[in-house]
């Protein structure tokens, strides 16, 4: 099954309370980090809620 990276790239300083909470969920506490999870639905969902402060690329 395919995997996501994803990489935090901008700081949530600023941004709404549910979208902090979405990163501090995927496991993104600061600027760098980088997690690695299963493409599932779930995931697409939360990245696409804060694809502004995220890049994320498919890993095999």
């Amino acid at each position: 099954m395919a995997q996501l990276k994803i990489t935090q790239v901008k700081s949530y300083i600023g941004s709404k309370q549910n979208h902090r909470d979405t990163l501090r969920t995927l496991g993104l506490k600061k600027l760098g980090d980088v997690v690695v999870k299963e493409d599932r639905p779930e995931f697409r969902g939360m990245v696409q809620s804060i694809r502004h402060l995220v890049t994320v690329e498919e890993v095999d």
